[in-house]
């Protein structure tokens, strides 16, 4: 198991798969490696329901801080096609946090599951002595569909084509640049521009437009391990090779030059905000139409194969593309905290 992150496949599969409790013939959708979401059937319905922490960054601001909490959470269940419509939230605060402060926080969630259509149906919310930011507690969201109209992100098949918006890295780039922007040697208009990014750390409306607009076979977000793990696991769920035209994968502005300032790769850090969609090569034109109406930014970068001898894999221009085991952001995010902390006690 890796020191930052989640679990790895090989922990998740010894330990976590053979220990889940009771086995219930209601369990549609069990805890599945590269699944972020899981689905009980009840009387005939879907109930489709993801769990996930909850950062709250103040430096952020928190009004953009508890909608980026939000989305990480919905997002899970928007990805299946079936709309977030209930939410249980739980708050541990930190004993700093002000009641004026956290306030902001919850009406800001109102605001955001009101316009969403998504109800608080449960929650807790207490402060600790031990908690800090950013991890203040964590949510389940759940939403209700039809079991034959979820989208998984292991339904891709051979001739779908591959679609993305926004690009790789612009979650941790607009994180970043925005917490950290002065560490680097880079002009006022780079870091702008990545500090924009942050706008595009929004999924949820996204993955419910594209299924809408479909046919989408699979769908996922582009989070821990970035653009070449969601392909991973993707294809590996699937069993396909996915095919990846390279010079086809949109690189917003800032992205590049924060991911080379840091020294990573940018298609291996977290991209929370973007999607990797599979689509029946007859919806392909409807689903980007779809998406650019939003002015989300979306592009074709490839498509599904059957794949070759050695099992289901992903090829870039040809040459196989490894999933990234550790997301480098994390690293990043540690040892600039380290040392803003180091300048602060000097």
């Amino acid at each position: 198991m890796s020191d930052l992150g989640k679990i790895d496949r090989a922990f998740f599969d010894r330990h976590i798969a053979p220990n889940l409790g009771a086995d219930r013939d209601d369990v549609a959708v069990g805890p599945t490696h590269g699944v972020d979401f899981g689905v009980i059937d009840v009387g005939g319905q879907a109930l489709v329901t993801a769990t996930d922490p909850l950062s709250i960054l103040p430096a952020l601001g928190l009004e953009r801080a508890a909608r980026f909490a939000l989305d990480l959470v919905l997002a899970d269940v928007a990805v299946s096609g079936v709309a977030p419509s209930h939410l249980s939230i739980c708050f541990t605060l930190p004993e700093g946090m002000t009641d004026e402060e956290f306030a902001t926080v919850w009406e800001t969630i109102h605001a955001e599951c009101a316009d969403l259509g998504v109800a608080v149906v449960t929650g807790h919310t207490a402060r600790y002595a031990d908690p800090s930011h950013p991890w203040v507690g964590a949510a389940t969201a759940m939403g209700v569909g039809d079991h034959d109209e979820i989208v998984r992100p292991d339904g891709a098949r051979p001739g779908d084509r591959l679609l993305l918006t926004n690009g790789p890295a612009v979650e941790s780039v607009g994180l970043l640049s925005t917490l950290y922007g002065d560490r680097f040697e880079l002009s006022d208009d780079v870091i702008a521009a990545a500090q924009d990014r942050l706008e595009e750390v929004f999924a949820v409306r996204d993955a419910l437009t594209a299924a809408a607009a479909g046919p989408v076979r699979a769908m996922h977000d582009v989070t821990e391990g970035g653009l070449a793990g969601a392909l991973n696991e993707m294809a590996d769920g699937a069993g396909v090779r996915f095919a990846i035209d390279r010079d086809a994968v949109p690189m917003r502005p800032g992205v590049r030059e924060v991911c080379d300032a840091l020294e990573f790769d940018p298609w291996a850090a977290t991209s929370c905000g973007s999607l990797v969609i599979a689509v029946d090569p007859d919806g392909v034109d409807d689903v980007r139409g779809a998406l650019e109406d939003r002015n989300t930014p979306v592009a074709e970068i490839g498509r599904v194969e059957t794949p070759g001898d050695e099992g289901s894999d992903v090829l870039v221009d040809g040459d196989r593309l490894e999933h990234p085991r550790v997301d480098p952001s994390w690293e990043a995010y540690a040892a600039l905290a380290a040392a803003e902390t180091n300048d602060g006690e000097s």
